[in-house]
């Protein structure tokens, strides 16, 4: 039977809001879907997770929309999952900002073993727990009501003992939920998650915290983590940034045979539908290469106490292999001027994208890293307010691995979220915010000289926005750019098991793939300082902390192994 005995904190007003948002029309992608190359699990529908199979739910009723927060508003909307098949129960519900087009999801789950019947002895202790158990009841977390746009009321499930809730529920009646509207999740089919991508925040007033919605994720991400996100959300006042003490759980893939993993057949149809197309600036002259391109054209392998580099096998079979990053070898251009530029214009009819295929949040996702070599990267240029100055030297250096990683859904095989990795940071887009050309292949733009990538051409700025001074990234659409859909080389896919894919002798290389570099950047600094208006010139060193600092000096850049997103997550 419903109870709410146990209230988190409950606000109760009736508030005059200015017009809502509309909700959002739903999304997809350009063209679609093509039917998958045979294989064991992956585009299937569903994945079994050992004990429980989950589906994906993408069809929602729209429960409450509110622009709850008063400036810049985007307001939310809360979804209840709609159109579960029989056998399978929903865990929570979803939300999603009203700012984008409609696409997200929720899993729901079925329990395997469910037509065994549950035993439990006089004490209630169970002797053989089933996966999935309702609710005992539901507190309510907080409440709003909004004259003439209805109310939201914002429900937790309490789990029995040893299970886990998945999220929160939505009504728009102060009456609770119904015990059978959700399941929880025994423990130990759970993993820890943590609150990312806050959806909502209120004001707070006098003494109260605001109430904020955030999506969660699981804690531990990456090849071997085996987190699976549910899609649902978490909502309290005492929340924060990767909070990780929550009352909600992510799913734990027990099944390490990642059955909804793509084939090999089914990666190179992946690729070549969803490879996107890597345009650089038109004023580029760094541009990329093939890896084999480099070493053939001169690039040389230096051991310390050394003076004279070695010729490298275009291969890459005399370079020293396995161990770590130990400083004692690195790899530099050839020695003779018109070599240098040569090598360091680049070759674009040799380049090509190296593949890394990984499993993501526990295999439910497959995430595809493409990594693009660059024999050289330009100096920056710097932005002053109105004024942009080309730096001599600021910023360059030999060898330069970028990369941008496709997050495919293995329920579907749908393209789900890209990530562009920017120097030392990125973010993940979602697939609505994509450019496409042919179909469903993304475009993915290269900045001039530090090939950094973004999702739409324009100027970024990578310092102090507010005050209008950093390092330009400067991307547009040019006659020079790389189709990664047919020009990539698949270089290691480990979960389909060792000899499957073979590795490039180069990439078992863990050193420096450029000498380490120190810049006199105080002498280009200088001369810029007097460019700057009385009112915002700053001490040498004060400046200096605007701008990256790779811009002053860094180690050589070593190569897609040694980098944390080659077994982690990406960082954001």
């Amino acid at each position: 039977m419903f109870g709410c005995e146990c209230f988190y904190w409950n606000q109760v007003s009736e508030l005059s809001w200015p017009e809502v948002q509309p909700e959002p029309k739903p999304f997809s992608l350009p063209s679609p879907l093509p039917k998958w190359p045979q294989g064991q699990g992956f585009s299937t529908g569903s994945i079994n997770l050992r004990e429980i199979e989950v589906i994906k739910i993408t069809k929602f009723e729209s429960v409450w929309n509110s622009n709850i927060l008063r400036e810049k508003s985007k307001g939310a909307t809360f979804y209840k999952p709609v159109g579960i098949p029989d056998g399978f129960y929903c865990l929570g519900y979803y939300c999603q900002q009203n700012d984008r087009p409609l696409r997200g999801y929720v899993l729901a789950a079925r329990d395997i073993k469910a037509s065994k019947p549950e035993i439990v002895c006089d004490c209630d202790s169970i002797l053989e727990s089933p996966a999935l158990r309702k609710p005992l009841n539901y507190s309510l977390i907080w409440s709003k009501k909004l004259q003439n746009y209805g109310s939201g009321y914002f429900w937790l499930p309490n789990p029995p003992e040893g299970y886990k809730a998945m999220g929160v529920v939505v009504t728009d009646k102060p009456e609770g939920p119904k015990l059978e509207d959700v399941r929880c999740v025994r423990e130990d089919l759970t993993e820890t998650c943590e609150t990312f991508d806050l959806m909502l925040s209120t004001d707070s007033h006098s003494n109260n915290y605001p109430f904020q919605v955030w999506n969660t994720r699981p804690c531990t991400r990456g090849m071997f983590g085996r987190g699976v996100s549910v899609g649902t959300f978490i909502s309290g006042t005492y929340l924060s940034s990767e909070d990780k003490l929550l009352d909600v759980a992510c799913l734990k893939n027990l099944d390490s045979s990642l059955h909804a993993m793509p084939n090999l057949n089914q990666i190179h149809e992946l690729i070549k539908n969803y490879g996107p197309t890597v345009y650089f600036h038109p004023d580029e002259d760094c541009l990329p290469s093939s890896v084999p391109w480099f070493f053939k054209h001169g690039a040389l392998l230096y051991e310390d106490g050394k003076n004279k580099g070695e010729p490298i096998d275009y291969r890459g079979l005399n370079l020293p292999c396995g161990g770590e990053n130990d400083g004692e070898y690195w790899i530099d251009l050839p020695t003779g001027d018109d070599a240098r530029n040569n090598v360091k214009s680049g070759n674009l009819e040799s380049a090509e994208l190296y593949v890394h295929v990984k499993p993501a949040l526990g295999g439910t996702f497959t995430d595809i890293a493409m990594w693009v070599f660059c024999p050289f990267n330009g100096p920056s240029t710097i932005k002053i307010g109105l004024v942009s100055i080309a730096m001599n030297k600021l910023g360059q250096h030999v060898g330069d691995w970028e990369h941008f990683t496709l997050r495919v859904s293995n329920f579907t095989g749908e393209l789900w979220q890209m990530f562009f990795s920017q120097h030392s940071g990125g973010e993940w887009v979602d697939a609505s915010n994509l450019e496409f050309i042919q179909g469903n292949k993304p475009i993915v733009y290269s900045s001039k000289h530090g090939h950094a990538s973004f999702p739409h051409p324009g100027t970024y700025l990578q310092g102090s926005s507010k005050l209008g001074i950093g390092v330009r990234n400067d991307c547009a659409q040019s006659n020079f750019f790389v189709d990664s859909s047919t020009k990539y080389q698949i270089m290691a896919a480990e979960y389909i098991g060792d000899g499957v894919v073979a590795e490039p002798c180069w990439l078992q290389y863990m050193r420096e793939w450029g000498p380490t570099v120190v810049y006199d950047s105080r002498s280009e600094v200088d001369k810029i300082i007097h460019l700057l208006p009385f009112f915002v010139r700053f001490s040498v060193e004060n400046l200096f902390d605007l701008f990256p600092t790779e811009l002053y000096g860094e180690e050589g850049p070593t190569g897609p192994k040694e980098k944390d997103n080659w077994l982690g997550d990406e960082i954001c």
